[in-house]
């Protein structure tokens, strides 16, 4: 059996239950994943992706929160019985 290390890492909890139901659904554990993080790191030399600030307007973030929060229950998202309410309330 090969000897293995320990990385302890603090995370928030949501975050953690997100990504443990993510990874399971390719078969894999968050401790696979990290595994496999490492790994292509060593790979590439680096970081495996680009580290830059997204570059969303305030507009554009608003709404991406509104759908996580949507998403996460929050937030009741809006429904309609048919178009035309809904082109109403867009004010089309």
């Amino acid at each position: 059996m090969a000897k293995t290390a320990t990385i302890n890492i603090r995370i928030e909890p949501e975050i953690k239950a997100d990504v443990e139901k993510l990874f399971s659904s390719f078969g894999i554990t968050v401790s696979d994943a990290v595994n496999i993080f490492l790994r292509k790191s060593l790979m590439e030399g680096g970081l495996p992706f680009d580290v830059k600030q997204p570059r969303y307007n305030a507009e554009t973030e608003a709404a991406m929160q509104e759908a996580r929060n949507i998403a996460a229950g929050m937030v009741p998202a809006k429904r309609y019985a048919n178009a035309k309410e809904l082109f109403e309330d867009l004010g089309v």
